[in-house]
This record gives structure tokens, C-alpha cells and sequence, in this order.
């Protein structure tokens, strides 16, 4: 385990129903909101969402990575228009299965997508449920663009990093793995609570 946190370096959680987790390039799945990549967050609590996520998952593990940010070039939609995140969106997660939406995603892609394949990361907000109405009612011309962002942020969407290239994989430095999440979360709030989880883990983990 790592005595400092290097500059460059910051500290993220991915979360999983599997207690082993091997990070590998090439992986993931294309309909994710930044396609095939590795998703990791900086909120310890948005990764414990994405631990028991499942509906038939009651159990599952945070696991703690460094990443060496230095030389990866990061594409981080934050300080880009919200229509180039919502583009990204598009074109690996469908809002409708109907042919006008998918003739109407495409052009909106066209007009206002980054190419991304030149980045060695990806971070940027996380699509919720809401997001799939709004696409849709958006490319439809049925949202006005002045409130599109209030929309979709609406509630806190939690940021989360994609890993996409080799480079950015190589740099990886896996720390423990956290605990099964319900003992660990419970154990902190009945014996620490003055202390909340991320406190605990980097004191005593």
C-alpha cells in the first residue's frame, strides 16, 4: 500500500459484485455511457451504489485504485457544452429503438460529437434513468436547449472516470481490496461514528 499520494496521482473506487477484480484492456461493454473501459469514481459511495446494483446482489466490494494521471490525456466533459456529453451518450447508449430517434441521434451526434478515441481517459457525469427521457424528448425538439443542462443534472449524477486506452491500464496500481461492502459500511457506522467510510479506509485499510 502506497506510504504518499504522488501529485499526479488520484485515488479511485470501482464497484463490483466480484471480490476479485482484474482491470484488463479491451474489456468492459459497448453500451456503457463511454463504451468499453474500466469505470472507476472518486465518491466511495457512488461505488457502493455500483457494488450491489444488481437486483439479485446483496453483497459486494470496493476496490481501491491509484491512477498516475501524468502524460494521459484526459477528456473531461465537465469543461466541455453538456451536448457534447449528451452526444457521447448517444452513440453508445440508445434513449428509443425507434428509427426516427436513431436518424435523429445520429445527426445530433454528427453536429455536436468530440472523437474520442485519441484520449487515454474519459471523465464526465453518469447517465441516470433520466437521461433516456430526455435524450429522447431533446432530439425531438420538445426540450429547449436553455434548460437542457438543468435537466439532466438535476439531482446529482456523480462523476466517473472510463479507462480506455493501454497506456492508462499500464499506469494502474491496485491497493487492498475493501472489504465485502455491508460489513465494512455497517462495522464504520456503529464503531466510528464520528468518522464516515472514506476516513476509515484510508486510515486504517
Amino acid at each position: 500500500m502506497s506510504q504518499g499520494i504522488k501529485m499526479d496521482t488520484i485515488i479511485l473506487y470501482h464497484g463490483s459484485p466480484n471480490k476479485i477484480v482484474t482491470p484488463v484492456f479491451g474489456g468492459g461493454d459497448d453500451k456503457h455511457d463511454y463504451g468499453r473501459g474500466f469505470y472507476l469514481t472518486e465518491n466511495i459511495d457512488l461505488a457502493k451504489e455500483w457494488a450491489v446494483c444488481r437486483p439479485n446482489e446483496q453483497n459486494g466490494w470496493v476496490h481501491k485504485y491509484e491512477l498516475n494521471t501524468k502524460n494521459l490525456k484526459i477528456l473531461d466533459f465537465q469543461e466541455k457544452d453538456v451536448l457534447s456529453w449528451l452526444a457521447e451518450l448517444m452513440k453508445h447508449r440508445d434513449a428509443a429503438d425507434s428509427k426516427r430517434y436513431r436518424m435523429l441521434a445520429a445527426k445530433f451526434i454528427d453536429k455536436y460529437g468530440i472523437a474520442t478515441d485519441a484520449y487515454d481517459v474519459i471523465k464526465g457525469w453518469r447517465a441516470n434513468a433520466s437521461y433516456f427521457y430526455i435524450a429522447k424528448e431533446f432530439v425531438r425538439d420538445n426540450i429547449d436547449i436553455d434548460i437542457l443542462e438543468e435537466l439532466l443534472l438535476l439531482g446529482g449524477l456523480g462523476i466517473q472516470y472510463c479507462i480506455k486506452s493501454e497506456l492508462a491500464y499500464s499506469k494502474y496500481y491496485l491497493n487492498d481490496v475493501v472489504e465485502n461492502q455491508g460489513k465494512l459500511f455497517d462495522f464504520v457506522a456503529q464503531n466510528f461514528p464520528n468518522m464516515d467510510t472514506e476516513d476509515f479506509i484510508n486510515v486504517y485499510i
